[in-house]
C-alpha cells in the first residue's frame, strides 16, 4: 500500500521496522522530512552504521550495492543502507539488485531508496518487491488548495497558532513554494509570543518583502516557473533592491548550473558535482529540472549574459539592467523564451 510521507511517521511508531523503505516523488522537501524521520527511529532501534550510494549515471557500480548486500557487518551491528536514485529508475542491473534484496533480506540491513521524481510509470517488480517487505512512500506535491491545510499542520507541530485567515494569507506570500513555506514557519515559531496569529500579526511577522527574496526568485527560475519569476523580480525593484545587489547570487547559480551541465554532459554523473558545488540534497531536484531544459552552451551563453547585465547595472554598457534580467530569468526558466537572450 502506497504510504504518504505524514502516514509514515504514525507507521514508523506504531510497528517494527521493516525490511525495506521506498521514498519518492517531486517535492524534495517532504522525501528529505520522510527519510530523516526513518533514519532517527532506524538510529534508536540500532542501525548505527550507515552506507549510501548515489545511483545517478549509467556508469553506476551496481555489483558493489550487492557486494556490501552480502557482506557482513565491519562492527557486527545492524546497517543502514540508502540508495540514492535522483530519477527512481534503477535501470534492469539496479531493478534486479533490488529485488534480489527484498526476495531475501538480511536480518542486519534496513534498506532505504529514495528518489527525486515519482509517477505511475516509474513502479515495476522492483518497487513493487519493496512494498512486500516494506513500504513505498511517495511525496507528491502539495496542490495550491492544499497548501494552507499543510501550513496550518506544519504550524500546530511547532506549537504555532493562527487563525484560518492568517494561514491563507501566509500561503499567497509563499506562492506554492514549499521550501519557504517551512523557513517561514520556523521563523514563526521563533518569533510567535505563543497568542494566535491573525493577518496583520502574520504579515508583520513574515514580512511581506520576504516573498521578492533573490533566493526564491532564482529559484522559480530554476524551477521553470516564469510568472513568479516575474513577479518577484516586480517586487524586488518595488522594494528598492539594485541589479548590482542581485547578480552575484544569480551568477553563482549560473555558474552552479553551468558546471553540472558540463558534467551531466560528460558522465551523467552528477552525486560529486553536487558535493563540490555544495548544492544542499534538497535542492539538487531544482537543477536537474533546470538541467533538462537546457543544454551546456545555453547556460554558458546565459552566465555571458549575466555579465554583460551587471556591466549595464554598473553603467558600463548600455541597457535597461532591469529588463534585461528579467528576459534572462525568463529564458532560465522557459526554453522558448531562450531567443530572448541569444539575441545579445
Amino acid at each position: 500500500m502506497e504510504l504518504t510521507p505524514e502516514r509514515l511517521a504514525g507507521q514508523l511508531g506504531s510497528e517494527p521496522l521493516r525490511p525495506a523503505y521506498l521514498i519518492a516523488g517531486p517535492e524534495p522537501l517532504r522525501v528529505l522530512e520522510a527519510a530523516d524521520a526513518l533514519r532517527i527511529h532506524a538510529r534508536g532501534q540500532g542501525f548505527v552504521e550507515r552506507e549510501i550510494f548515489d545511483a545517478d549515471g549509467r556508469g553506476f557500480d551496481w555489483g558493489a550495492v550487492q557486494a556490501t548486500f552480502r557482506a557482513p557487518s565491519l562492527f557486527a551491528s545492524q546497517r543502514l543502507i540508502e540508495l540514492r536514485l535522483p530519477t527512481a529508475k534503477p535501470g534492469k542491473d539496479g531493478a534486479a539488485v533490488i529485488t534480489e534484496f527484498c526476495a531475501d533480506p538480511p536480518g542486519d540491513i534496513l534498506l532505504l531508496v529514495t528518489g527525486g521524481e515519482w509517477s505511475r510509470q516509474h513502479g515495476g517488480k522492483w518497487s513493487e518487491a519493496i512494498g512486500r517487505i516494506g513500504h513505498v512512500v511517495v511525496a507528491w506535491a502539495v496542490k495550491p488548495h492544499e497548501m494552507p491545510d499543510w501550513i496550518e499542520r506544519r504550524l500546530r507541530s511547532r506549537g504555532v497558532a493562527a487563525d484560518r485567515d492568517a494561514v491563507q494569507r501566509l500561503a499567497e506570500l509563499v506562492e506554492g513554494n514549499l521550501l519557504a513555506a517551512a523557513q517561514e514557519v520556523d521563523k514563526l515559531a521563533l518569533l510567535s509570543d505563543g497568542t494566535p496569529l491573525d493577518v496583520a500579526r502574520m504579515e508583520a511577522l513574515v514580512a511581506d518583502a520576504a516573498r521578492f527574496d533573490v533566493f526564491r526568485l532564482i529559484d522559480a527560475a530554476l524551477n521553470g516557473q516564469a510568472a513568479p519569476a516575474a513577479r518577484m523580480l516586480a517586487g524586488l525593484r518595488a522594494e528598492g533592491a539594485a541589479v548590482p545587489a542581485l547578480m552575484g547570487m544569480v551568477v553563482m547559480e549560473l555558474q552552479r548550473a553551468a558546471a553540472l551541465a558540463q558534467v551531466q554532459a560528460r558522465s551523467g554523473n552528477l552525486a560529486s558535482e553536487f558535493r563540490a558545488q555544495r548544492v544542499w540534497e534538497s535542492k539538487q531536484a531544482v537543477f536537474r529540472r533546470a538541467l533538462q531544459r537546457h543544454g551546456v552552451q545555453r547556460w554558458e551563453r546565459f552566465l555571458a549574459e549575466a555579465g554583460r547585465i551587471d556591466r549595464i547595472a554598473k553603467g558600463r554598457a548600455a541597457g535597461d539592467a532591469w529588463q534585461a534580467l528579467e528576459r534572462l530569468l525568463l529564458a532560465v526558466a522557459e526554453p522558448r523564451a531562450a531567443a530572448l537572450v541569444e539575441k545579445h
